[in-house]
């Protein structure tokens, strides 16, 4: 289920064989450090990458952020030897790229059944393939599932699609994918954007995923975290609004009624429902910056 302890605003990739990012990324603002064994790092580099994240995760202190692995995916010749090295370390979870089907999910929760240390590692899923959102519903459900992150490069490549300014070509699949994770009480963060020196477009990218339901976004390089950070948080308004239905409903509560009325709108349950997961939000982004 969703570990509302901690906020996943910003989420930033980590290359696993870069030994000073990741002792860099224990003072970064970031919310959540994806330590990267796939895409980031090349062939020759994957037995020294693993040995570095297992390390790092074993003596450096990245404090309340989200931790968690991507490993190479089962077709390939590095994803049993990926297990081996991080399994033991025990990170909070492990993200599978290319996940196709629950089966996927269902052979490495299967591996981590088998590790004692790994009791409480949970899994996340690289949505990145057509076939993967088409049976995004069935992964949400899979053993040990914990969140599902956005591969948005790959799917556009994969759909012989185009990147464009509203991302029409990926909008089904944001949808599907997000409509799983909330299904199945699950963290859903957004795919990356690959300008990183363009922080006017990743607020414009942040702000409609944020309005869609994304609990936040991937990253590529620190020097998006501050923009990511600020528009996933909820504002000084949305607390204050937040604050005031809440005292609105308890007040009409105590009068024996229903619902409350505040600035000319009915305030429900639902409505205090929202208001007190937007201040647990707030307290869970303070504990993670101290």
């Amino acid at each position: 289920m969703l570990d509302t302890a901690k906020p996943y605003r910003s989420v930033l990739y980590m290359p696993g064989s870069k030994e000073r990012a990741l002792e860099k990324a224990t003072t970064l603002a970031t919310d959540a450090i994806i330590f990267d064994l796939e895409d980031a790092v090349a062939a020759d580099e994957k037995a020294n990458a693993r040995a570095l994240v297992a390390a790092s995760l074993t003596s450096r202190d990245y404090g309340r952020r989200g931790l968690m692995v991507r490993i190479n995916g089962f077709d390939t010749p590095w994803a049993m030897d990926d297990l081996a090295a991080i399994c033991d370390v025990a990170p909070e979870a492990i993200l599978l790229p290319k996940v196709n089907a629950a089966s996927d999910i269902a052979r490495l929760a299967d591996i981590l059944d088998q590790r004692p240390a790994c009791a409480a590692t949970g899994i996340w899923a690289m949505m990145e393939t057509p076939m993967g959102i088409l049976n995004a519903a069935e992964i949400a459900a899979a053993p040990r599932m914990r969140g599902m992150v956005l591969g948005t490069n790959d799917l556009v490549k994969d759909l012989g699609a185009r990147h464009t300014e509203g991302r029409a070509e990926v909008m089904t699949s944001l949808s599907l994918c997000l409509l799983a994770a909330r299904a199945y009480g699950l963290v859903c963060v957004d795919g990356v954007y690959n300008k990183f020196q363009d922080t006017e477009t990743l607020r414009t990218l942040c702000e409609q995923a944020r309005d869609m339901g994304f609990d936040g976004k991937t990253l590529i390089h620190p020097a998006q975290i501050d923009v990511t950070n600020e528009v996933f948080a909820p504002s000084k308004a949305d607390i204050t609004l937040a604050n005031r239905q809440i005292a609105a409903f308890d007040e009409a509560e105590a009068k024996g009624l229903g619902i409350a009325v505040l600035d000319g709108n009915i305030v429900e349950n639902l409505h205090v429902a929202s208001a007190r997961k937007l201040l647990a939000k707030v307290e869970a982004i303070r504990a993670i910056a101290g």
